[in-house]
Parts: structure tokens; sequence; C-alpha cells
């Protein structure tokens, strides 16, 4: 695949210095939008390189699903030679993405004034656990760390009776989302206004906004109206309901959807029932009606319900396993998945870009990188010449790969 000339940030150049989740997928996403994202990695690679299934060294599967649309380029920030690498990148881009901790970024000259001193247009992102400013500021954090503070682990309790962790890195991607979003804000202000800045994006205030849209509750009033916790969704009722042979999701909503449901089901009397007649009576004595919805739901088989359903106005789905969204038939009638030929790895499965632009779409701009594979060229689109950056590049210089 070739550099992007087309989407919303075509002609946008991102210096990447992350590693994991959080920062990778952020840029992934500025990459699949068109920008020209560069990746600068140590000489022995992001973390992910080695998580998770490979056909070849440093390609491991975590890394493939993070960092599609960038370009790699290996610098030894230890080192002068690198750190003065890092400066005319920085110099050179539009965007600069971190995911260091300040002292460490300070030590290397990576601070917001260092970088922006020459590129006063500068859109610097700092992604981090906690605000710095903050009581916690400068801890590290990671994915469980986050759902631990945010609240979400406890959440699990009333499924699991002791706090849980959710089974997917919600707080990393949570906060890559905010990233990309505040990045492309800062870059709209840009241009209108030609003047960069600072963009700080914290994990732990991240998915507390996220966490508090409807668990904040009562407390949006001062003093609070009652306790925190949307109920409905934080109940050990609130799960797929089992069928005489298996298990369907059912959300009916509206006054119709509730009595539709109950038609379909064969008890249209039930909606004579008060409790049940009105959305606020529902949400007042929610236990009563999901127990219902329980009983109604195991008299069926999955056959026999999805046979009335799709022909129903009603929110369903069946539940499905990881597995099971490889072939499934709406993903596959809207493209989702693409199948592509990597120069390295041989063909591979992706995800499409997650927001669908009718004028200028997000897609896959180019292949994952191998450690180091745009190294000599990214240093000469910043002025090294061909002697420097042999030089720079070959065993002992602060871009050299040691290939395993």
């Amino acid at each position: 695949m070739t550099e992007a000339k087309s989407g919303p940030l075509a002609g946008v150049r991102v210096l990447e210095i992350a590693s994991m989740i959080f920062g990778p997928l952020a840029g992934q996403y500025l990459g699949d939008m068109g920008a020209d994202v560069i990746k600068l990695e140590p000489p022995e690679g992001d973390l992910t390189r080695s998580i998770g299934p490979r056909r070849s060294p440093l390609m491991g599967a975590f890394f493939l699903s993070s960092n599609r649309s960038k370009r790699s380029i290996v610098v030894d920030l230890k080192t002068p030679e690198g750190r003065e690498v890092l400066t005319r990148l920085a110099r050179d881009c539009d965007v600069l993405l971190h995911s260091l901790r300040t002292p460490a970024a300070n030590k290397l000259g990576l601070d917001y004034a260092s970088m922006s001193k020459d590129n006063p247009g500068l859109v610097y992102c700092h992604v981090t656990g906690y605000a710095d400013e903050g009581a916690y500021g400068g801890r590290p954090a990671y994915d469980d760390i986050g759902q631990a503070a945010t609240g979400l682990a406890q959440l699990q309790s009333v499924v699991a009776g002791q706090p849980r962790f959710m089974p997917t890195i919600l707080a990393d991607k949570v906060g890559a989302l905010h990233a990309a979003y505040g990045i492309a804000a800062a870059l709209m202000h840009r241009e209108r206004t030609g003047e960069g800045q600072q963009v700080d994006v914290a994990m732990f205030e991240g998915l507390v906004a996220f966490n508090m849209a409807e668990h904040q509750w009562a407390h949006v009033f001062e003093p609070p109206e009652g306790p925190m916790g949307y109920q409905p969704v934080s109940t050990a009722s609130r799960r797929p309901y089992k069928t005489m042979d298996g298990y369907l999701a059912l959300l009916p909503y509206s006054d119709a959807n509730w009595r539709e449901f109950f038609q379909l089901a064969g008890a249209p009397e039930i909606m004579d029932d008060p409790r049940f007649a009105t959305f606020a009576a529902r949400q007042k004595h929610f236990r009563v009606v999901w127990d219902e919805v329980e009983r109604q739901a195991a008299r069926k088989t999955n056959a026999q319900w999805l046979a009335l359903l799709n022909n129903a106005d009603l929110p369903y789905s069946v539940v499905n396993s990881l597995e099971d969204l490889r072939d499934d038939p709406h993903l596959n009638s809207v493209n989702f998945w693409t199948v592509t030929e990597h120069p390295s790895e041989g063909l591979m499965r992706f995800a499409a870009a997650p927001v669908s632009l009718s004028a200028s779409p997000m897609r896959m701009t180019r292949m994952q990188p191998r450690l180091g594979e745009h190294s000599g060229q990214v240093l000469a689109e910043v002025g090294y010449d061909c002697a420097t950056i042999e030089r720079l590049t070959n065993p002992g210089g602060c871009c050299h790969v040691n290939q395993p």
C-alpha cells in the first residue's frame, strides 16, 4: 500500500512515540484518516511486537492489531544523535503523540515547550495514566489499574460476587478514542487560528467520564438526590436470556416494543399489569419486569424466537462468540473484514476503520511496518544525507535495528 493521498487528515504528519495500546491505537485511527504516522521505536521495538501468535519475529498479533497505517523508524533516544533525530522529526511534524511519563519525557527534552519552540503550530498530545497536576500524577497505569480505579471492576460485583476486570482492555481503548478526537479538535483549532497546543489525555479521567455517563445518576444534583448507579444495568438479572436451547439478548424499550414482545410471547395480557404499562412504571419495577422477560424467553427455542423476531420491530440479537463474528452476515455484507497480503506476514484479516465518512473515507493506508522498516526513508525526508543515513542505520548507529 502507498502513502495516503486522501482522507480527512491527508497531509498531516504524526510522530508517535508510544507502546502498548493507548497511544498506538490512537495513532492507528489517525493513520486510517489519512495522516502520515511515523512510529518512533527503540531498538528493541514496541513491547507488543513480542505478544501473541506470529509468523515472523517482532510481528506479534497484538502489535498488528493497533499499528497499521504507519511507518516505523528506530531511534535510540539514549544517545545524543538519537535525540537530534527526535528534534528534527518533531520540527517537521504536525502532531507529536507520546506516552512517556513526564520525568522521562523531560529528561529527553520531549516536553511541550522544547518541542514547540521551533514548531509553534505543533499539536502535542501526551497520553498518560493520570493528569500530571493531580494527586496521582506520575503514577504508572495500565488497563487493569484503570478499571480498578474508575469503578468498573467494582461494578462487576453484581454478577461475579466480587470485583472483576472486564475481559477486554477497555481503559486503553476508550483512552485511544479520547486521544484521537482530542488531536482532531486541536488540528481544527490550528486550521482556524494557526495556533498549536498541548493536548493531555489521562486514562483515569477519561474512563471516569465514560463510566459516569449513566452511573453518576442522582449525583448529577448537588446535594445528591439519591445514590450513584443506574440500577437497571447494575443487576445480576441483566444478562442474555436462556431459551429452551440457547441464549438471546432481548431489549424492548418503548411502550410499543413491550406490547409487541408480549404479543409475540403469547401473553398480551401482561401489559394490563400497571407495573408494565408505562416507561416510568417499568423503571420502578425493573426487576419484576425483567424476571418476566426471562420466564417468557425460556418458553421457546432460539429458532422459534428468531422466526418471530425477524419480522418484528424489537431490539434483539443472538449471543455471538468471538468466532461467530468472522462470518457474521451483517459484517460481511458491509465489507467489515479485509483480507490483505502483507509483504512479510502473508494473508492477514483486519477489521475496518470504525467510522464511515462518505466524502473522505477512513481506510488502511499502509500495512503494519517491520521494525525500522522506514528508518532510512524518514531520515532522508528530514534532511539527512546518504552518508549520514548509512552511518546512523549501520551497527552502532542510533537508528540501527538489531535484527533477531
